[in-house]
């Protein structure tokens, strides 16, 4: 029942990075101080690009992305008094390298590409997504009402649907809450992965998986399309809060544009230019926001032998 996962680089490298970041202390992690701000690594030498290049996360086609995001563009150019460069990389792992090499000025990250990226890049983040006031979202787990799961002990046996390997919030979230209720994959649960999320509530409401689990926020617009039925699919889960999609920026800017990028984005409020990230704002982060997301390297203890074969 297992899909294979066409990206297997990407989750071989995010294993890898999981396993580093594991093992790190936390000497290489950017601490932020008392405030809103993250503090910037100190460079000995900073940059004032004349084109500020900006990486959107890869989650559409690169056309739909650079489209929809045309108002941020401008935006950013009046703000900033920049040219700004807008473009989407390949896949994730194109993007992490990008920003490892310096290739690109900002960039919007997923939470577990952001971790992975700053294990080899002089990154920070200083801005995530806000909704409904919060710079956090959820996951949830979902089973199908038919199949009796009420519990998340009650998918011992199950099928449990996933999307992306290499998604936080429809994989390594919901699989680190069976984890904590006492599931290990495959010895008590057959998992399966779907590739997005609303493939997983799909999965779950038609049967073919009796549990999934995916973004909370998701789940929610889907039931408001009504793409799933609330007579069918039912939340028996939810995670802890965990830190939204960051924006991050090179280290080494100078500290004065640092400041009129972070202020361009804490002070965004046009709903057009919003619309593309369904956010009602962003919000000030820091690297510690993210250290829920590398602790699930250890509440999972990945083996990497195991997925490298």
């Amino acid at each position: 029942m297992t899909a294979l996962f066409n990206r297997r680089s990407l989750f071989s490298f995010t294993l890898t990075a999981f396993a580093l970041i594991g093992c790190q202390t936390n000497s290489n992690t950017a601490t932020a101080p008392t405030g809103s701000n993250p503090v910037a690594t100190v460079a000995s030498k900073t940059v004032d690009p004349e084109t500020l290049k900006v990486a959107l996360l890869p989650d559409e086609s690169p056309s739909s992305i650079i489209k929809n995001n045309e108002g941020l563009k401008q935006y950013l150019q009046t703000k900033l008094n920049k040219n700004i460069e807008l473009f989407v990389t390949t896949d994730y792992s194109s993007m992490i390298e990008a920003a490892s090499n310096k290739r690109v000025d900002l960039a919007y990250f997923g939470p577990l590409s952001y971790v992975l990226a700053k294990t080899k890049s002089d990154i920070e983040p200083f801005a995530a997504m806000k909704k409904h006031g919060k710079t956090t979202y959820q996951s949830v787990i979902i089973a199908n009402i038919g199949s009796g799961v009420n519990t998340l002990q009650a998918a011992k046996g199950k099928t449990v649907a996933f999307g992306d390997q290499a998604s936080t919030s429809s994989h390594l979230i919901p699989k680190s809450m069976l984890k904590e209720a006492g599931l290990e994959q495959q010895k008590d649960y057959q998992e399966a992965f779907t590739g997005s999320h609303d493939a997983v509530a799909m999965a779950v409401q038609n049967g073919n998986a009796q549990v999934g689990g995916l973004s909370k926020p998701i789940y929610e617009t889907l039931l408001e399309k009504k793409t799933i039925s609330p007579d069918k699919v039912k939340v028996i889960a939810e995670s802890k809060e965990y830190p939204q999609y960051p924006w991050t920026m090179r280290s080494d800017l100078s500290p004065e544009l640092k400041e009129k990028v972070r202020a361009a984005f804490i002070e965004l409020d046009d709903e057009k230019v919003l619309k593309p990230f369904k956010a009602d704002g962003f919000g000030a982060i820091a690297d510690k926001d993210y250290d829920s997301i590398r602790d699930l390297a250890k509440i999972l203890k990945l083996d990497l032998e195991k997925v490298n074969k």
